[in-house]
This record gives C-alpha cells, structure tokens and sequence, in this order.
C-alpha cells in the first residue's frame, strides 16, 4: 500500500517577526500546503495521510484556523489521520474536541494510543502526546498493542530521537530503534523539521511548508510504498512554496557582490524567497555604498524579504574618498577628524567608521539627487 507521510503543519503560526504582509503570505502558504498534500495523495494512489503531530501551533487556535484546516483537507478523497504533538496535545474540551464537532468522517483524530486497522491486515499504532513535556517515551505502549493478523505494523508518533547530535524540536525523547523494538514496518514521525531517515523503516517528513532559516529546500512530505517482507520505498514530494535561505558571502568589491548576487537570483524564484545574508570582507567606501544600496534598493524589493548583516563587511575610505569630501567644507572636515580616530584605534575606532560610512553614504545620495 501506499500512504503519505507529513508532519509539523503548525497551522496558525504567528511568523511575529516579519511585517504583516509576509506574514500574511507565509501563514496562507501553510493552509495551501494541505492542497498540495491531498493533491499528491491522488496523484501517487494514496488513500491515507498520517500526520505525526504539531497539526496546529498552540492547543487552543483560533476557529478560523480549524475551520480552515478542516475543509482543505476535506476537498480531497483520502483519509487524514491527526495525531496530537506537543504543540497540539490532548486535553478535555480542548483543541480537539473542537476539530472533531466539525468534521467528516475522513478526518480522524488519533487522541489515545490504541491502533487503528486502516485496511485488511494494515494497521496502524499511534503514540499521541497528552502533554508539552512527556517524560516518557510514548512509544513504549506499542509493544503492548494486539494486531491481529497483521501484514504491515505502521508507528506514528512524534519527538526526538535519543541519537540525534540536536534534540530536534520537543524535548519528548524516542527510542532510536523503537521499529525494530516493536515490530514496525515503517515508523512516521514529527518533530524534526526537515526530512531525516533515522534507518530503513524510520523517517521524519519534516515541514511541508518550510517555517525557518537553514532550510535551503521547500517544504517536503514522504510517499510510503509498503509491502510485506520488504523495506519501505520513501520518495520525498514537494509541498511547500517558500524558500528559506541563508547565505555567509565574503566580498572584496562591487563587483564581486555583483557576481555572487546574480548567480544566486538566476537560480531561485525571488517572490518566494527569504533571504539571510550575511557580509563580510574590506572594500573601500564607495563599493560598500553601492552593496547595501542594491540590497535596499533593488534586491529586496523584489525578494519576499531579506535580511542582512553587515556589521563585518568593512568600508574603508581611500585617498579619493577623502579628497572629495575634503571639498565640501564642514564636511570634509568631520570627515578627516573622523578617519583621524579610526586610525588611531580604540574604542572609539568602531563607531567612528560607522560614522564615515554613514557620511560618505548620505553625501553619495546628496550627489546623486
């Protein structure tokens, strides 16, 4: 059989950090994910999508964003079973007895560890979390569950594994080998925001909507080819939309940023792209004008956001620089007793390079207004 594999939707998430208009953007490309999903479901013959946890981003979402949820996922033909995480997890009255009241029959939430027979022979064991924190490994309770005549055993949970060299994203620890422990054919994951393969029979789909820097790559979700007696076939399907990128550039001039910002922008698609950029090197005064002034000016208008940093991206100014605001009066002369403490050093040798950078820029606008 054949099943999709997702996880960390965090639906309602706030993006706090960004203006309201990437925020927009970035919360409704999450709600699109779940189109691209079933769409993939359809399209590859799988009648069943296990999402292992973190559906929503807090316990208690807005109705919009379970009302939204709700009928994306009830556009399309196969069966969505929801497993509570640790951003979502079980308590009485709460989120999901809410999702419950409104939803079909195709939308099944998994709130106790009990399995599920989800075809002749197939089942499936879930691990829901019932707190933030749970001490306890939640998958321990697979061992105990009875499935009779079972021809594949599927786990579900959501945590981190004990080996990873990051505690991934919920301090719920997991057993490393908990498929070969229980008997799993395959074990579904959620917590890991990027898609990982723990072993043969254990992988964590990551986010299908990417939601963070150091994520050069969409948003993903797995496709799972079962059969008895084999491992599982696993093909990651794109879902997401945006882009997050990070990028360290060391520059040595105009046009060495030149080089690398137009290798980068022919390979990506600006409007769906975050960008963090870091600079770093020594140029003269001019050629760091010019790099932030195409950051501000042109690069960021046509990327969906961008951030730099370029508190190590040093502008030094030549003799020419001098000499041209030397010409320009009380100009030229806060200019000189600028560059006097810059070499001089000291704790004023920071500020006071910021400070001629600033003038030699602000005197660059004057001249080209």
């Amino acid at each position: 059989m054949k099943l999709i594999h997702t996880a960390d939707w965090q639906l309602g998430k706030a993006f706090g950090r960004f203006e309201p208009e990437v925020r927009s953007a970035l919360s409704e490309a999450r709600f699109e994910a779940i189109d691209a999903i079933g769409r993939a479901a359809s399209e590859h013959g799988a009648e069943h999508v296990l999402v292992a946890g973190d559906i929503f981003d807090t316990e208690g979402p807005e109705d919009r964003t379970i009302v939204q949820a709700i009928s994306r996922m009830e556009r399309h033909p196969c069966r969505w079973w929801l497993l509570p995480g640790n951003h979502d997890f079980v308590r009485n009255d709460g989120l999901w007895d809410r999702v419950r009241k409104r939803a079909s029959d195709s939308l099944i939430v998994l709130s106790e560890a009990q399995p599920h027979e989800l075809e002749p022979g197939v089942w499936l064991l879930p691990a829901p979390l019932t707190h933030r924190l749970n001490l306890d490994d939640p998958t321990d309770a697979f061992d105990a569950m009875e499935t009779p005549g079972a021809r594949l055993r599927i786990g579900l949970a959501h945590g981190s594994i004990r080996d990873f060299g990051s505690r991934g994203e919920a301090p719920n620890q997991l057993a490393p080998d908990r498929a070969r422990r229980s008997n799993l054919d395959y074990l579904a994951l959620g917590d890991w925001h990027g898609v990982l393969e723990v072993d043969a029979r254990t992988w964590y789909s990551g986010t299908p909507e990417t939601d963070r820097f150091k994520r050069d790559a969409p948003g993903q979700a797995l496709l799972v080819d079962l059969e008895p007696g084999r491992e599982p076939e696993v093909t990651s399907v794109q879902t997401g939309r945006f882009c997050w990128l990070t990028r360290d550039w060391a520059v040595n001039d105009l046009a060495d940023f030149d080089a690398q910002c137009g290798a980068l922008m022919s390979t990506l698609d600006p409007s769906n792209t975050l960008l963090d950029l870091s600079l770093s090197g020594i140029t003269n005064l001019g050629d760091r004008s010019g790099i932030l002034s195409k950051l501000e000016n042109e690069i960021a208008h046509r990327l969906r956001y961008l951030e730099v940093h370029a508190s190590e991206l040093v502008g030094r100014p030549t003799p020419e620089d001098l000499a041209t605001l030397s010409m320009e009066g009380v100009l030229g002369i806060a200019a000189a007793k600028l560059n006097a403490r810059i070499e001089a050093g000291g704790p004023d040798a920071v500020l006071a390079r910021r400070a001629l950078e600033r003038l030699f820029v602000e005197y660059s606008r004057g001249e080209a207004a």
